[in-house]
């Protein structure tokens, strides 16, 4: 949509106040409201907010940043009532000079897209598997789950059916492609699909994903979490992410030669990201808990290998239709839902990007169960792991050249401060396992 027919449905669907979004560096959604009757003078000449309140955006002495609304993110929102009915847009965060926030997760994102297109003729599509709990709000702080259902367990009349469908239902006024939505493996746990989409809208897509479930798990007095472990000894949630490249219409992924239906091309960016998968371990698994999640035995993958079978390798090669090439990709595992989907999108493409710009090849895939083997036989199969704690991950990142120089000196310094914090914060917490050791 343009301005104008904007302007248009914002008057005919009686819309009062524009949530103008954005997201800090550690994912978290961030809103200046204002009014609707001033959202023509804002997309002319953009929206003053102070970013040295947020994570990751400017210091004090440089406070003063402008977000410029992408119009082709503007939406109602179905969970606001007919009184107060809002919209939202999505932002990129510039300077006071007028220049990107090289800051910005967004912009990130989009220099490396850019860089996929203008230097190899690529586009890079992804589509994540939402993972999540869903409590009982009103038994808060202790965590009971709504339901005592398993894997793809089903009731028509639910109250996670309701907020489950009533998220799918709404994902249309985004222009979202909602795909499949299940109950997963513990107790409480579900997980929303949607459609693969250039990574970019698919990176806005999580993002509005998590927001519609928080506003109608609100309303079915039910709290969602995306926290990676949750609950010890069960299952936690992570944020599968299938990923391809498509040249105009076509998957360059694709081989109808191959046993795996993969180019390449597919194997030189399969390795790139095998070999870049410890240090992007701080983007795509970027808290203290994540790594509560990353342990062998509960189908989360920590053994950096790959596989078509495997479900306890890093990545997976979905099978496919024979007679659906398009849809040839490759399954990154370790995300979980607390990554910002910006960074964590080109995070992985800039490490597959240098695995086919050194034509790097891959070892040979791993179908066993690897939890399984010994460590002289993963020793033996080339089979590493993945970081035990976000202190091992960050480690990890400053010595990744590659990263490192997509991230740039600002916003890397800035992930490192947060996640240090939040490192220094759980360090000096005394847990309720350590006072039931130890008291």
């Amino acid at each position: 949509m343009n301005l104008e027919e904007i302007q248009d449905l914002i008057k005919n669907q009686e819309v009062k106040t524009i949530l103008l979004q954005f997201s800090d560096l550690m994912g978290k959604i961030k809103v200046v409201e204002t009014e609707a009757y001033r959202f023509a003078d804002i997309c002319a000449h953009g929206a003053w907010y102070d970013g040295s309140s947020v994570t990751g955006h400017a210091r004090i002495f440089e406070s003063d940043m402008l977000l410029k609304p992408d119009l082709s993110t503007f939406a109602i929102l179905p969970w606001t009532n007919t009184e107060f009915k809002a919209a939202r847009v999505i932002c990129d965060i510039y300077l006071p000079d007028g220049q990107p926030f090289t800051g910005d997760p967004r912009y990130i994102l989009k220099k490396i897209l850019n860089e996929a297109k203008t230097t190899l003729g690529f586009d890079y599509y992804t589509a994540a598997e939402l993972e999540f709990f869903l409590f009982e709000k009103n038994k808060l702080p202790e965590l009971v789950p709504h339901d005592h259902k398993g894997y793809f367990d089903y009731t028509p009349t639910s109250r996670a059916s309701r907020i489950c469908r009533r998220v799918m239902d709404s994902l249309k006024n985004f222009g979202i492609r909602g795909e499949t939505y299940h109950h997963e493996v513990a107790e409480g746990q579900h997980e929303i699909d949607v459609m693969y989409d250039n990574a970019l809208k698919s990176a806005d897509n999580v993002l509005t994903v998590k927001a519609a479930l928080k506003a109608y798990a609100n309303e079915e007095t039910l709290k969602v979490t995306f926290m990676p472990k949750p609950i010890m000894g069960i299952n936690g949630s992570g944020m599968h992410i299938h990923q391809s490249l498509f040249n105009g219409s076509t998957n360059a992924f694709y081989s109808p030669t191959d046993r795996y239906h993969l180019s390449p091309l597919a194997y030189n960016f399969l390795a790139g990201q095998l070999k870049h998968a410890r240090a992007l371990a701080a983007i795509v698994n970027p808290t203290v808990n994540s790594y509560k999640r990353l342990v062998p035995g509960y189908e989360a993958p920590v053994n950096i290998c790959w596989g078509t079978i495997n479900r306890s390798a890093l990545i997976r090669i979905p099978q496919i239709s024979p007679n659906r090439p398009q849809s040839t990709r490759i399954e990154l595992r370790c995300p979980d839902a607390l990554t910002n989907p910006y960074l964590a999108f080109a995070a992985m493409l800039a490490a597959g990007l240098d695995g086919i710009k050194n034509n790097l090849t891959v070892p040979e895939p791993i179908e066993e169960n690897v939890y399984l083997l010994t460590d002289q036989a993963r020793q033996t199969k080339g089979v590493t792991t993945m970081p035990g704690s976000l202190t091992e991950a960050l480690a990890e990142l400053e010595r990744d050249e590659v990263l490192t120089k997509l991230l740039g000196e600002h916003a890397l310094k800035a992930i490192i401060t947060a996640s240090k914090q939040d490192i220094q914060e759980a360090r000096l917490e005394v847990t309720p396992w350590e006072i039931a050791k130890y008291l």
